[in-house]
């Protein structure tokens, strides 16, 4: 029979109230291999409920003991990471060698909260006034929600919860749908670790669930990672309730290669970051703007590269690029693709009648590259998620920059060039939150924020390293005087002002 899987509410499974449920597929067979509860109004508020009573004592534990379970956490997951880049290779179809890295750099942020006593140190100032001390310490804020999405199932909720917990709040994930064992693993493993029942919770659904969080008032704050469009509502919707909202959104990331790059060096860059995990991530490069005289051999040696990648299912070790995620994905990103050349660009590399022999039901769409693009090209103006890249033409760095900062996305960018010159002028001059340069998929470590601008956040803070922190508390500033009786003068009825 075909399992199912539950919510986890309280320290373990919880099968929930509601009936609703939704398959879980194989991309790589395009076979159903599981059914996932979706939670009703009742099911969520019952693990905000759950987790309001575990933050009475949570918000109260030592420093020191949240550090523990954190670090035991963080060698349970560094033990059992092969497991969980086997169940999120089955359900998102991203090769198991790929999965790992994610949770690698889930980790990190991991690792990164492991500092909690340090990165939650106030400050002190003596004697501001005659007999007066100024002093500020930053307190959880109660129960926190995650809302994360498919493409990664173990980091994106990673770069969240850690760092909650670790302030002492209690968190509720709501994972996606489509690859939700990766966040039931975590959850076994938080209470292996030793991290008492109700602090992290996990609750499936879809949008009656996404809803009943942001408006349930027990819940404090919402940390979103997804398209634009739902980023955006979540975060007016959020607001509006009085929460704290981070919203990240979509992206259109765009790589610059200019005339002076090493273009064998940048054609094996774009190819790794256009089509790894199926091009399935925020930061992947969808657009390379080649410059110049760049562009003819840059077009043909990316081609080239992208013929090379063998593309199968994620648990075979020799795959290099496994599926996408449902068969609405592929037909989408085909969808795309077709248009592109009806509207006047040049396919150069086709993946669309690419079959894996074996998983002929499987969700594959081969890497894609598409040149003489426009911005007014669907292909270009739309976030493909797809193994897919565009590639535009410019005259000059100045103009290159000119097309990125006209996308309304502002995550991730990148320049392949050899002058330092050009380079500054690019970090500099681009509007947009994450660069790269000679590196395509600028990530920052877990101990710098990760975020983008304009229409890729919604929120004043970015996820993880310091504004994490900053997110998930609020400061608290105390003044304080202990007089001695036989000395105090009265109180003055003039504003207070330092003596």
């Amino acid at each position: 029979m075909t399992r199912t899987i539950t919510h986890w509410i309280g320290g373990g499974p919880y099968s929930g109230k509601s009936e609703r449920r939704s398959p879980v597929w194989n991309p790589a067979t395009g076979v159903q291999q599981a059914w996932v509860t979706l939670a009703g109004v009742a099911d969520v508020d019952r693990a905000v409920q759950v987790a309001s009573v575990a933050f009475e004592s949570w918000s109260q534990v030592s420093l020191s003991r949240r550090t523990r379970v954190l670090f035991a956490f963080r060698e349970l997951v560094n033990a059992h990471r092969r497991a969980i880049a086997e169940a999120i290779s089955d359900e998102h179809g991203k090769v198991v060698s790929d999965a790992e890295g994610e949770v690698q750099r889930g980790l990190e942020v991991v690792e990164f909260a492991c500092g909690i006593p340090t990165l939650l140190k106030g400050d002190y100032s003596d004697q501001v006034s005659s007999g007066v001390d100024l002093f500020s310490f930053r307190e959880p804020l109660g129960v926190v929600a995650g809302i994360t999405p498919f493409n990664f199932p173990a980091m994106v909720p990673m770069w969240m919860f850690p760092v909650a917990i670790a302030c002492g709040n209690t968190f509720v994930l709501k994972p996606s749908e489509r690859d939700p064992s990766a966040s039931m693993l975590l959850a076994q493993l938080w209470s292996e670790a030793g991290l008492p029942d109700g602090v992290f919770n996990v609750v499936h659904g879809d949008k009656t669930a996404v809803d009943a969080l942001i408006d349930h008032p027990g819940v404090a704050a919402i940390s979103f990672v997804g398209s634009t469009p739902i980023a955006k509502y979540i975060h007016t919707r959020g607001t509006a309730a009085g929460k704290r909202v981070q919203a990240l959104g979509g992206a259109k990331n765009h790589a610059i290669v200019l005339p002076d790059a090493d273009r064998a060096f940048a054609a094996e860059q774009l190819a790794a970051a256009a089509f790894g995990s199926a091009g399935e991530r925020c930061m992947a490069i969808s657009a390379a703007v080649a410059v110049g005289e760049a562009a003819e051999e840059l077009v043909e040696a990316v081609a080239r590269k992208a013929a090379a990648i063998r593309v199968g299912p994620g648990r075979d070790g020799t795959s290099e690029m496994g599926p996408v995620i449902t068969s609405e994905a592929k037909a989408r990103i085909s969808r795309l693709i077709g248009t592109g050349a009806e509207q006047g660009a040049r396919v150069a590399l086709d993946g669309r009648t690419l079959v894996v022999p074996g998983h002929e039901k499987g969700f594959f769409v081969g890497p894609t590259v598409i040149d003489r693009v426009t911005p007014e090209m669907d292909v270009y103006r739309e976030e493909i998620f797809g193994p897919v890249l565009s590639v535009v033409r410019a005259q000059s760095v100045r103009e290159a920059i000119d097309l990125i900062n006209a996308n309304p996305y502002g995550n991730g960018t990148s320049i392949f060039t050899s002058s330092g010159a050009a380079a500054r002028e690019f970090q500099r001059g681009v509007k947009v939150g994450m660069i790269g340069i000679n590196v395509p998929i600028p990530v920052p470590m877990a101990y710098y924020s990760f975020g983008g601008w304009k229409d890729s956040l919604f929120g004043e803070r970015h996820i993880h390293g310091a504004e994490g922190v900053a997110f998930y508390t609020r400061a608290k500033v105390i003044t304080s005087r202990w007089p001695q009786l036989e000395t105090s003068s009265g109180a003055s009825y003039v504003f207070p002002t330092a003596s």
